[in-house]
């Protein structure tokens, strides 16, 4: 029978799918409990505690901003979730995202953080916050951190907040780049030459190996297990580095009493592009496909992603396929929970899928919301940091002021959509008085691929010009 109003009966409409942040309550097996998130960034700095690690550099400034990061827990949750932040976010960034219509979680702050510190360790130090996620525990909330190592199996066990992620041991034994290496041997996946090295002698094989690369003109690195952002890897230039690696982490590994270590040595592979793509195993086993981005790097350290990822089907197809086999084995291994997988685009137009296994969340997770809501059909988008320089502090309300019709205002328009505005001012406090660096996050959304390049280059531009500005 027809309506002559509405047509033929249609069948009952599919309800929507859920939405990412719903699709990841469900898989860790919290569907309907309240969530405290906890943005521990470099997780992995944990994970690596008393393994054999190559030389490491860094600076105070770039870890305050690293720790700052913590603020990208903010965009995970929604209305009736909690995230425990070092500092109170900037009243008006706040305003600001509210403005678009992103919802918010209830923001508890530390008492007294450290700039050094990770806010697991600031929420540690802090007894009467500790009561008040005890409260929140008892009421049913559960504990979902950026990653899971020691430290926040330790807040969950003061705190009777339980975990909704597998434990320490479990996480840490999954993201060694060693698992990576030997599952994707075990699935069939294609990788690059390559190696994994649990006890000098292996290491030793391995480097041997590697220089046989090298003479074919082939080039090749050791990565710790536990690496993270450029760190703890060593481009091999000649058989000297390789020889030096090999005598200083025997070295190492004799000194401390212990032949075993975790290292990759593998083919540095030359390439058209890198990856990122992400999936969600739950607890059932059941394992979906969340996207993949085209990563944007600089010496190995992450920069940003570009969406869509412009893959040829066959390609996609290559990565979906590694995303199924490696999450049902992550299952089978006792994982559930965000996994993010680097991957390469090999220079015949095929691929790597699976150069490392992040078990935790990655930045791509953070982007998902807003990516849900302002990333429609069409449009393009790219997810970055903007170095800044400063001489004092720089308030929302100024940097809206500075930035203008840059600044997205409106969920249908263009324009940058600032995703942590904390590291900002992270090296406000490590050298006070004098200039420091910081990092403004954000996603820049434009109806086309040539809109988004120019609103980079003008985003760019404007905010290099902060320097001179002498803002307080």
């Amino acid at each position: 029978m027809t309506d002559s109003l509405t047509g033929p009966a249609a069948a009952p409409a599919a309800p929507p799918a859920p939405d990412f942040t719903q699709r990841l309550r469900t898989a860790v097996g919290a569907p309907d409990a309240p969530l405290v998130l906890l943005g521990n960034f470099e997780v992995e700095e944990q994970w690596a505690a008393g393994e054999h690690t190559l030389p490491r550099f860094s600076a105070d400034s770039g870890a305050a901003v690293v720790n700052r990061m913590d603020e990208f827990a903010l965009l995970l949750g929604r209305p009736g979730d909690h995230v425990v932040l070092k500092t109170a976010p900037d009243p008006a960034y706040l305003d600001y995202l509210t403005g678009l219509g992103v919802g918010l979680p209830d923001v508890h702050v530390v008492a007294g953080q450290r700039f050094d510190r990770t806010v697991t360790a600031d929420a540690l130090d802090d007894p009467a916050l500790l009561e008040r996620l005890s409260a929140l525990g008892a009421s049913g909330a559960r504990l979902l951190p950026h990653g899971t190592s020691r430290p926040e199996e330790l807040l969950a066990e003061r705190t009777g907040l339980p975990l909704a992620t597998p434990g320490a041991a479990r996480c840490k034994a999954v993201n060694s780049k060693v698992y990576s290496r030997r599952i994707a041997d075990e699935l069939g996946l294609r990788q690059p030459a390559g190696w994994t090295c649990e006890t000098v002698g292996e290491l030793a094989a391995a480097l041997e190996g590697a220089k046989g690369l090298l003479a074919e003109g082939r080039r090749a690195v050791v990565k710790e297990a536990y690496g993270v952002s450029g760190k703890g890897l060593v481009v091999l230039d000649g058989e000297r580095r390789a020889d030096r690696v090999l005598k200083m982490l025997s070295a190492k590994a004799e000194r401390a009493g212990r032949p075993d270590l975790a290292f990759v040595v593998e083919e540095w592979v030359d390439n058209r592009g890198d990856l990122n793509y992400q999936f969600t195993v739950a607890r059932d086993g059941s394992v979906h496909f969340d996207f993949v981005k085209r990563a944007l790097t600089e010496g190995g350290v992450h920069k940003g992603h570009r969406f869509p990822a412009d893959l040829t089907p066959g390609q996609l197809a290559d990565v979906t396929h590694a995303a199924a086999r490696l999450g049902e084995r992550l299952a089978a291994d006792g994982y559930y929970g965000v996994v993010g997988v680097d991957a390469i685009l090999t220079a015949d137009g095929g691929v790597h899928p699976v150069l490392e296994i992040n078990a935790r969340n990655n930045m791509s997770t953070y982007q998902t919301r807003l990516q849900e809501a302002f990333v429609g059909p069409g449009r393009a988008a790219l997810a970055r940091h903007y170095p800044v320089r400063l001489d004092g502090r720089l308030g929302f309300d100024r940097l809206r002021e500075l930035l203008g019709d840059l600044l997205l205002t409106d969920p249908a328009g263009s324009g940058l959509l600032v995703n942590n505005f904390a590291t900002v001012n992270a090296g406000l406090d490590v050298r006070p008085g004098e200039p420091f660096d910081g990092r403004l996050y954000g996603i820049v959304v434009a109806g086309s691929a040539a809109e988004l390049d120019d609103l980079d280059e003008r985003l760019t531009a404007r905010l290099q010009a902060l320097g001179a500005a002498h803002v307080h």
